[in-house]
């Protein structure tokens, strides 16, 4: 690009004329006949400028012309240099006579691309049409320095192993127009395997042409390199490790910053991992002169957190930073009071995942959970926002770790938010809905996207807002700038299986309710007449309109593959897991007691009398409340917990940290488990399941029963009653659900209160998981 002067002279003599600003309530203002005014643009301007040229013509169909000196037109677009921070731009409409001069002056080469990315998603863009709707007069650059997003061309991906180059460099300038600034790449050697049945190129071939496009545009290209040799005490592992390290980052254009994870993946110490960083500075600095080099404390144990914390102390000068992430056991605000300060923290957070996550859906649904699973279409434009802004001031920018574009729209709401936290959700999302969902409907597609996010709000079968949402996006469908767009179509596919999963719920909690009338009755009829009157109960068919949602999902799913190779099936589409994305694989999951019930039935029909099988029908019956008085809590479940002590409320505490979690197991009612022992309520690393009783009778005895169920994780777990009567000691879970019984002694509730806690083995590190119970009885004793 020319020097600034230069510039200048070149603008002014454009502008010669003299020109006055365009008042903000002006009319529309027409760019159909606009040229692009750009003398002696190169490198990534002129990336820039092509796809500023480029994303009209797909959108409009008009190829705007760039210049180097301004023609008579009756529009331009003039592409200049101004004075200011880092990537920042100035936005002005000015009038030249009959003429309209728009100015995107960049601080710097990216300045001139986010400048670029402003207007583009401001224009209203319909074939035939380019038209700004209010002038811009406007001057901003970012907050927050790091604005950046992971890719991982991967198997475990659900979308970016199916992808080829110019599909990534769609996605580059996608990302750009919003204003992210970096892309870090997951290393080809990580925790996955080699390659993926999907891939159009290798990986390595891949990831190296991505960062060619990141060097096209000025952009940061970051490598997420995880150390997954086992033993780094090892010389012989350390020599082959940094032989690797050396031979791919001596590949790489451009390399910004490489981040190693203490763990998550990875399983180094501190006191081997340091000493392999540091050496592995020097090799990346041989090849990339200024690269950064940021480590996590992911994964780490009490001990290997203290070790962290005192080689940092040292102040290692070849260290930039340390990142935050997943599995992190000490929270970001101890971890930025113990770390030196020259060492800038960066988020590295979650945006993809609902449940067994760093930031899980609070209060989710456990139809939502069964149905859609982990890693669905998951836009949540006010959790985002918040979490975004609950963290900012302890981090120096972030990038967002992802497995493909079911988090799309989280991604664009963290990149404005990293430009500017007072950016209001609903601006940014209409924005999206300009750009990218076809313009015209921006204002009503932002609104059913907030909609979507409220589904998952409260008791499915309560939510009366998941069916006008549903309709408010089946109403879009057929418009032309929607037809085909993988965005849209992701954002209905959600939308219909979120009615789909309402409708699958209601019906299926309809069926056990009446197949428990009918076991009600067993006294009054023989026993064999009520299981059968219920088994016809659970296996009534879903109506004709839920076949119909069902074969919609179908349609969009293999539509979203065909448009995007999002993978929403692993025998369709070749998904590396269900719990990766695959969730029309769960399309037909139980919703209800059904199997464990039939079980139960077919078990209780070969017992000899009828007086036996009558009582254990009643156990079924009476499962909730088996004795009068009876309180009982399906832990997970947030309708049916009471005397869970819940912890801090979400907003201040948004990674649930000293909170308590709905959670459920990798478990469903297909594999003949109860949903009560599927949900479970679990809280993180030293923080206890706390459950309170009030209001009891101070002279009776009681009886806890409880059903230890959950993930599979094998660890012990302590009771104490009022924080010290201990009920049972360190107890590993004898099988996977256990329902077991204990004696409260008197003294424990003898002024009418009891407060029962449950730990496990402290300074443990990891996910922080495995800490959970499933059900809860107190139960008076005669």
């Amino acid at each position: 690009m020319l020097p600034p002067r230069l510039w200048a002279a070149v603008v002014m003599a454009a502008m010669a004329a003299a020109v006055s600003p365009i008042a903000e309530a002006a009319s529309p203002l027409d760019l159909s006949a606009a040229v692009v005014v750009a003398p002696g643009v190169e490198g990534p301007e002129a990336a820039a400028i092509d796809m500023l040229v480029d994303e009209v013509r797909k959108r409009t169909g008009i190829a705007l012309s760039q210049v180097p000196v301004a023609p008579d037109t009756p529009a331009r677009i003039v592409i200049t240099h101004a004075v200011g921070k880092p990537e920042g731009y100035r936005l002005t409409t000015r009038q030249q006579g009959q003429r309209i001069v728009l100015t995107i002056a960049g601080n710097d080469s990216r300045g001139v691309l986010f400048g670029i990315g402003h207007l583009l998603r401001t224009l209203s863009m319909t074939p035939g049409h380019i038209v700004l709707d209010q002038p811009l007069n406007l001057s901003t650059s970012p907050n927050q320095p790091v604005r950046g997003h992971q890719i991982g061309y991967r198997y475990k991906n659900n979308t970016y192993d199916a992808w080829t180059l110019p599909q990534f460099e769609q996605q580059i300038r996608d990302l750009a127009v919003f204003g992210a600034n970096a892309v870090q790449l997951i290393a080809p050697a990580s925790d996955d395997a080699p390659s993926s049945p999907l891939f159009p190129a290798p990986a390595l071939e891949t990831t190296l042409g991505i960062a060619r496009l990141l060097d096209k545009y000025g952009l940061d290209c970051d490598l997420f390199y995880p150390e997954m040799r086992q033993d780094y005490a090892d010389p012989a592992t350390v020599a082959a490790e940094l032989a690797a390290f050396e031979d791919l980052v001596r590949r790489f254009p451009h390399l910004h910053a490489v981040y190693v994870p203490g763990g998550d993946p990875g399983h180094t110490p501190p006191d081997l991992l340091f000493p392999l960083l540091e050496r592995q500075a020097r090799i990346l600095r041989r090849y990339h002169p200024g690269a950064q080099l940021w480590v996590s404390g992911q994964g780490f144990d009490e001990a290997h957190y203290e070790a962290f914390y005192r080689l940092l102390a040292r102040r290692p000068a070849w260290l930039t930073g340390v990142f935050f992430g997943p599995q992190s056991r000490d929270p970001l605000p101890v971890q930025r009071g113990r770390i030196p300060r020259r060492y800038p923290i960066q988020f590295y957070p979650d945006i993809g995942h609902t449940l067994h996550a760093q930031f899980p859906v609070p209060h989710w649904d456990s139809a939502f959970a069964l149905l859609e699973g982990r890693e669905p279409i998951n836009p949540r434009p006010r959790d985002e926002t918040l979490i975004f802004r609950h963290f900012a001031s302890l981090t120096a920018g972030f990038v967002t770790y992802s497995e493909g574009v079911n988090d799309d729209v989280n991604k664009v709401l963290w990149t404005r938010l990293g430009w500017n936290a007072a950016t209001p959700p609903e601006e940014t999302l209409r924005d999206y809905a300009h750009y990218s969902l076809g313009g015209a409907e921006g204002d009503q597609l932002a609104a059913l996207i907030l909609a979507l996010e409220r589904n998952w709000s409260g008791p499915i079968k309560d939510n009366s807002g998941i069916a006008a949402t549903l309709q408010g996006f089946q109403g879009l469908k057929e418009r032309s700038g929607l037809k085909d767009n993988w965005r849209f179509e992701s954002l209905l596919y959600r939308a219909t299986y979120d009615a789909y999963a309402q409708a699958r719920a209601r019906a299926e909690a309809r069926r056990e309710a009446k197949a428990l009338d009918a076991l009600a009755q067993a006294p009054a009829r023989d026993s064999r007449d009520a299981m059968a009157a219920a088994t016809a109960a659970l296996a009534q068919p879903d109506d004709a309109e839920t076949g119909r949602l069902r074969d919609q999902l179908f349609d969009l799913a293999g539509r979203l593959y065909a448009h995007v190779g999002l993978q929403l099936s692993v025998p369709r589409y070749g998904a590396s897991g269900v719990e990766r994305g695959a969730n029309l694989d769960r399309v037909d999951t139980s919703l209800n007691d059904r199997v464990w019930l039939t079980r139960r039935f077919a078990d209780i029909a070969e017992l000899p009398d009828e007086m036996t099988r009558q009582a254990r029908l009643a156990e079924i019956v009476t499962w909730r409340h088996p004795v009068p008085g009876s309180l009982y809590d399906d832990l997970g479940n947030p309708e049916q917990e009471p005397h869970l002590v819940r912890g801090k409320a979400y907003g201040q505490d948004p990674e649930l940290y000293d909170s308590a979690i709905d959670g459920i197991a990798d478990r469903t009612p297909d594999d003949g488990w109860r949903l009560s022992w599927i949900t479970y309520a679990e809280t993180l690393y030293e923080r206890p399941i706390h459950l309170r009783y009030q209001r009891l009778d101070p002279k009776r005895h009681y009886t806890l029963r409880v059903t230890y169920a959950g993930e599979d994780y094998a660890l012990p777990m302590r009771l104490t009653a009022n924080g010290g009567i201990e009920i049972h000691a360190a107890l590993p879970r004898p099988a996977n659900p256990a329902t077991l019984d204990f004696d409260i002694p008197q003294q424990a509730t003898r002024n009418g209160r009891l407060d029962l806690e449950w730990t496990r083995p402290p300074g443990l590190g990891g996910s922080g998981r495995g800490h959970q119970v499933a059900e809860a009885w107190l139960i008076p004793r005669p």
